[in-house]
């Protein structure tokens, strides 16, 4: 394979119109929830084969530099090794960070923020809700276009690779139409009262236990409380139990509280991950407005953000829980796309 050029190779390199960046969680899909549900395996084949859709689509909208996350699997370096004669000339364009993989959740942080600082237009993630939670916490102003390859895909979705380059490429071409095919992402920010701070982009769910364990949340055992910027019946996981009892998109304002556990209004049954359903006793639905806070108090409590458990409350902590409107920008692929098409971008 040709030697990937150095930034100072690249052209106009403040430019922020021509860049965008690849993340890809080579990790995601293969969590514990292929063993005790019916999720399927989204491999490191078949990733690198997104990979390389992408960059497809990202140089036939005259994208001139693309910068990748390294990881342990390497694959965008075999997605390069694998292009065609014809389009071997890409490999001209892209840039690997220079950067140390650890194999962990920071790598995606760090890497957002490295291509944040090169300026690029559009980050591409390949991943599933938790990759784009910590994308999110380096990306800044710097839209999202997330690809679902994980489990429980609420924030990501399914896209040929191609469009999704092709997508993103415009996005970066084009950052003054931004609000014409992305929205700006509701988040919670959690705070607890030892110093430590985090967010969630879709939900917060409050389970019984005294350690981690298993990050994945496949036991509808132990569900307490959510707090959701996203109730929709068409995902799996939590966002999936509130979408059953009242709808919320990821653009509509406001949030929703749910505290599970003695009989009450309702009762529901909703896809908990792929293939595994549970049933839940619903005592109470509360609506939230941007502002709004939820306290959580500890004791044999774990917060999970996003299907995955993150923090553990012990007995003299709680957790402050704000519903924020200023998250990352998600692009619309299929809006983008008809955008594009409007403005004859293609078209000679």
């Amino acid at each position: 394979m040709e030697p990937i050029l150095l930034e100072s190779e690249f052209p106009d390199l403040n430019s922020r119109s021509v860049s965008v960046g690849i993340i890809a969680n080579p990790r995601s899909g293969s969590d514990i929830r292929r063993l005790v549900a019916m999720g399927s395996v989204f491999g490191a084949q078949e990733k690198i084969n997104v990979i390389l859709r992408t960059l497809v689509g990202l140089n036939a909208i005259g994208i001139c530099r693309i910068f990748l996350m390294p990881d342990a699997y390497h694959l965008g370096e075999i997605a390069l090794d694998r292009l065609p004669p014809e389009l071997v000339d890409i490999r001209h364009t892209v840039r690997v960070l220079d950067m140390q993989s650890e194999n962990c959740s920071e790598d995606s942080t760090y890497a957002a923020q490295q291509m944040r600082e090169a300026g690029v237009g559009c980050i591409i993630v390949l991943g599933g809700d938790g990759t784009n939670r910590v994308v999110a916490k380096g990306c800044g102003e710097v839209p999202i276009l997330p690809i679902s390859t994980g489990t429980n895909n609420v924030i990501p979705y399914s896209v040929e690779g191609t469009c999704a380059g092709l997508a993103a490429g415009f996005v970066a071409r084009f950052p003054e139409k931004l609000s014409e095919f992305a929205f700006r992402s509701k988040w919670l920010e959690v705070c607890v009262n030892n110093g430590e701070s985090d967010m969630a982009l879709a939900d917060v769910a409050v389970v019984d236990g005294q350690a981690i364990g298993s990050r994945a949340i496949w036991d509808p055992a132990g569900l307490q409380q959510a707090i959701l910027t996203r109730a929709q019946p068409t995902t799996t996981g939590i966002s999936s139990l509130g979408g059953f009892i009242e709808l919320l998109s990821p653009e509509d304002p406001g949030g929703i509280h749910i505290q599970f556990g003695k009989p009450g209004t309702s009762r529901v049954t909703a896809p908990l991950a792929p293939g595994l359903m549970a049933t839940f006793d619903v005592e109470s639905v509360r609506k939230l407005s941007t502002g709004d806070m939820v306290i959580i108090q500890g004791g044999q409590r774990i917060l999970a953000l996003d299907g995955e458990r993150e923090i553990v409350l012990r007995k003299s902590q709680s957790a402050e829980i704000y519903l924020r409107q200023d998250g990352p920008w998600i692009v619309d692929v299929f809006r983008a796309l008809n955008v594009l098409a409007e403005q004859k971008v293609l078209v000679s």
